[in-house]
């Protein structure tokens, strides 16, 4: 009877499965059925419905319906019964606590929750951001790492979007400047109007939603199935001041990417040479500026055929001879002389 497990057979014998039911009924009717009858419900066994016959193996005796029937009573009374003791203890502890609540109920006064909660659960996180978008008034601020948003991304907290604007919340978003590449979310800003202000930066710091200055939500773990939901006043504080820092560094999204002030050098090339001459792998720099390691190391290369570099450390010698090697400077100041061109100003 290999292969026909409880997994196939996933009831007891107050709902018997209709192949089980015709066998079982066949025992009753006779007195007993064959092994062989039987090997297609092997429910009946595992239920006790039917046992080996002591006489013969090769046929199985059926349990008598009047026992069944009494195995079956017992069983809901058992089952009442749990449930009556579980209900007497929930009330004990609800009593008990409310009692611990009124003494304590000044103190607890003062917030309207746990400063530091755990969602684990893309279900629990959700509820959570629909609270408290619903609860949201005056505005909603947010860091989107990563590249070109997907369109899943923004279709999932478009309906929370929405609301917003319909109620007149502003909200601003930062993102990394590869965002600007992706028409997803320039559908999504335009289809929010005055609602959201976008500004961009080379990188930003990990996820992060702000709703009224009041409550956060920021990852918890690496793939996000995890969060926490922030509500202690200087935790939101020291958050709200970093997100103000990066948005004054910021970019706004309609205008253009400040000129390297070197021919050939793309603003995003730039920001790879930086993080190069900082020492980072290119698997870190990818993901520190939400691109592909394969997209990442195209920029390099074409840095390096840019900067007349044979190896990366050589690379790195022209970097810092062309002055990329630290935040970018006005272009009209940076004197740039790349090997096999006349020394000019930058444009």
């Amino acid at each position: 009877m290999a292969g026909h497990g409880a997994e196939e057979h996933p009831h007891g014998a107050d709902r018997l499965c209709e192949a089980g039911d015709r066998v079982y009924s066949r025992a009753v009717r006779r007195g007993r059925v064959a092994r062989r009858d039987a090997e297609p419900v092997p429910c009946l066994l595992e239920l006790a419905l039917l046992h080996p016959d002591p006489d013969d193996m090769d046929w199985l005796v059926p349990t008598s319906p009047q026992e069944v029937m009494t195995r079956l009573l017992r069983g809901m009374y058992d089952e009442v019964s749990a449930s009556q003791r579980r209900v007497g203890s929930a009330v004990a502890a609800f009593e008990r606590y409310a009692g611990l609540g009124r003494q304590v109920q000044p103190a607890a006064a003062a917030t309207e929750g746990p400063a530091i909660r755990v969602l684990d659960g893309l279900a629990r996180i959700q509820a959570a951001m629909d609270e408290a978008t619903q609860a949201c008034t005056t505005e909603v601020l947010t860091v989107q790492p990563g590249g070109i948003r997907r369109e899943a991304e923004l279709s999932e907290g478009l309906h929370r979007a929405l609301a917003l604007r319909g109620r007149g919340v502003r909200m601003r978003d930062l993102y990394t400047h590869v965002a600007r590449h992706g028409q997803g979310l320039l559908t999504y800003l335009e289809l929010m109007g005055d609602a959201v202000e976008a500004r961009t930066l080379d990188e930003v710091i990990d996820r992060l939603i702000l709703f009224d200055r009041t409550v956060a939500f920021i990852p918890a773990n690496t793939d996000r199935t995890m969060a926490l939901e922030l509500r202690h006043p200087a935790l939101i504080e020291y958050l709200v001041t970093v997100f103000e820092r990066l948005w004054r560094l910021a970019i706004p999204l309609t205008a253009p990417l400040p000129d390297t002030g070197i021919e050939g050098i793309s603003h995003r090339e730039q920001s790879i040479a930086a993080l190069l001459a900082e020492g980072h792998q290119d698997a870190v720099i990818a993901e520190r500026l939400g691109i592909s390691v394969r997209t990442c190391r195209a920029h390099i290369a074409r840095l390096s055929e840019t900067l007349g570099a044979a190896s990366r450390t050589q690379l790195g010698v022209r970097i810092a001879q062309a002055g990329l090697d630290g935040p970018p400077r006005g272009a009209a100041a940076r004197q740039v002389s790349l090997p096999g061109r006349e020394s000019r100003t930058a444009r």
